[in-house]
C-alpha cells in the first residue's frame, strides 16, 4: 500500500467518524439520515452528468451495494437510538475488517497472511471487550450491541461488493456518484411518506449540519473506493477502521461519554489487531 493510499484512507477514517458523530448528535435519527443520505444523493445527481458512466459489468454490484447501504443506514440509525456513540461506533466499525478479511479470501481470492490472521484474532478479542464493557457501568445492552454487530456485517458486505464493483466500473468517481444516487433516495422517500408536509419544517433547523454530514460521508467513502482500486480490500478495510479511535475521542470529548480504563484497553486491542492486519506477507 503506497503512502498516498495510506493517507487517503486515514483521512477517510477521520471524515467518517465525523459524519457519524453529526448523525448521532441529531436526536431524531430519521431526520438526521434523511439529510445525510438525501444530501449524498443530491451531490451524486450534480456530479453524475460530468463523470463517466460506470461500465455495464459494475451495475449488478452497484445495485446490490445500494441495497446493503440502505440496510446499513437503517441499522446504524437503530444502533444510535439504542446505545452510546462511543460504544456503538467501535462495535460496528470493528466488526467490518474482521469479516472483510474472510470474505475477501473467499470471494476475491485475497488470502490473508499469518500476520493478518493474528490481527483478526487480536481485534476480535478487543471487539468483545468493547461490546461487553458498558459505558454507563451497567450490564451489556444486548439489543444495541446486536444492532451494531448487524451494522458491521452490512459494512463488510458492501465493502467487498464495492471493492469488486469499482474495479469493474472504469471510473471510481462515476461509481461513487451513482452509488450515492441509488442508496440516497430511499430514506428521504420514507421520511416524506411518513411526515408529509411536516418534513420540510422539521428538516430546516438541522439542514446545515445534515448537509455537512452528507459531504463528509461522500468524501469518506469516495476516498475508500478510490483506494480499493489500488490496494487489496482487507488492509484498506483494516486501516479505515482507525476511525474507531477518532470515534471514541469524539464520544468522550463532545458527548461526555465515559469510556473507562477497561474499554480503553479493549479499543487498544482492536487497533493493535487492525495494525497487524496491515502487515505485508
Amino acid at each position: 500500500m503506497t503512502v498516498t493510499v495510506t493517507f487517503a484512507v486515514l483521512f477517510a477514517a477521520i471524515t467518517h467518524a465525523s459524519w457519524n458523530a453529526l448523525a448521532h448528535h441529531l436526536k431524531d435519527q430519521l431526520l438526521s439520515f434523511t439529510l445525510i443520505s438525501g444530501g449524498g444523493a443530491l451531490l451524486g445527481l450534480l456530479a453524475a452528468p460530468f463523470l463517466p458512466l460506470p461500465a455495464a459489468g459494475a451495475w449488478p454490484y452497484l445495485l446490490t451495494s445500494a441495497v446493503l447501504h440502505i440496510a446499513y443506514m437503517l441499522l446504524l440509525m437503530r444502533s444510535f437510538t439504542l446505545g452510546d456513540f462511543g460504544q456503538m461506533y467501535p462495535i460496528a466499525r470493528g466488526t467490518a475488517p474482521l469479516v472483510v478479511t474472510l470474505l475477501a479470501a473467499a470471494f476475491v481470492h485475497e488470502t490473508p497472511n499469518p500476520w493478518q490472521m493474528a490481527g483478526v484474532a487480536v481485534a476480535c478479542a478487543g471487539l468483545v471487550g468493547v461490546a461487553l464493557w458498558g459505558i454507563r457501568g451497567s450490564r451489556p445492552h444486548w439489543p444495541a450491541i446486536l444492532a451494531a454487530l448487524a451494522t458491521g456485517l452490512t459494512i463488510a458486505g458492501y465493502t467487498v461488493i464495492d471493492g469488486v464493483g469499482v474495479r469493474a466500473s472504469g471510473s471510481s468517481l462515476g461509481y461513487i456518484a451513482w452509488l450515492m444516487i441509488l442508496e440516497g433516495l430511499a430514506i428521504p422517500a420514507y421520511a416524506g411518506y411518513r411526515l408529509r408536509s411536516q418534513l420540510a419544517p422539521a428538516l430546516r433547523p438541522f439542514a446545515a449540519r445534515g448537509l455537512l454530514g452528507a459531504a463528509l460521508s461522500v468524501t469518506a467513502y469516495g476516498l475508500v473506493l478510490w483506494a480499493q482500486t489500488r490496494a487489496p480490500l482487507a488492509p484498506i478495510a483494516a486501516l479505515r477502521e482507525s476511525s474507531i479511535i477518532v470515534g471514541a475521542a469524539i464520544g468522550a470529548v463532545f458527548f461526555k461519554e465515559r469510556f473507562g480504563a477497561p474499554r480503553i484497553a479493549a479499543a487498544g486491542l482492536m487497533v493493535a489487531g487492525i495494525g497487524l492486519m496491515l502487515r505485508a506477507g
